[in-house]
């Protein structure tokens, strides 16, 4: 079986404001667009975003976002939701769902934080606890992978309901 990155060509922007619902909107949007354009293939979407003091937290925007974002969550727990979608005949039939972990945030000082931001653009939350030397993440409750962005065991799930 061979495997492709496709990236979708759809806005992150939604009114949602459940985190549920809104990480399944982008994943079944982003796997609906790339299944039609690509209607013979099975096609996996998914979009993660960070959620601290009620506050729904996607990729940091710049260096000053960056920044925002990581003072918000020192030293703090949040949730972490990532939604993922599978479509298929050109985007017609598609399953979906979300996945939550909890995340604690290490307390790091000031020069800390500072070595951090702008480290990470392209991740909700503006950090990557499967790098190695980011010290941010302190505990997770729920599936690391989640966490990293794809929930294995949901996304091999998910597609068994495909297959069946």
């Amino acid at each position: 079986m061979t495997f492709r990155v496709i990236p979708s060509h759809v806005s992150e922007k939604t009114c949602e404001k459940n985190p549920r619902r809104f990480v399944v909107e982008l994943a079944l949007r982003k796997a609906r667009d790339v299944a039609r354009r690509h209607p013979d293939a099975a096609v996996l979407g998914a979009d993660t975003i960070v959620v601290c003091c009620g506050k729904i937290i996607g990729k940091p925007r710049d260096l000053v976002d960056s920044r925002r974002i990581l003072e918000l969550l020192n030293g703090r727990w949040q949730e972490v939701y990532t939604g993922i979608a599978v479509a298929w005949e050109g985007g017609k039939k598609s399953l979906a769902q979300a996945v939550k972990s909890r995340v604690l945030a290490r307390r790091l000082n000031p020069a800390e934080l500072s070595r951090l931001v702008g480290k990470h653009p392209d991740k909700a939350g503006a950090y990557a606890v499967q790098d190695k030397d980011d010290p941010f993440i302190e505990r997770i409750e729920g599936d690391y992978g989640n966490v990293v962005g794809l929930p294995l065991e949901a996304t091999r799930k998910l597609l068994r309901g495909h297959i069946t």
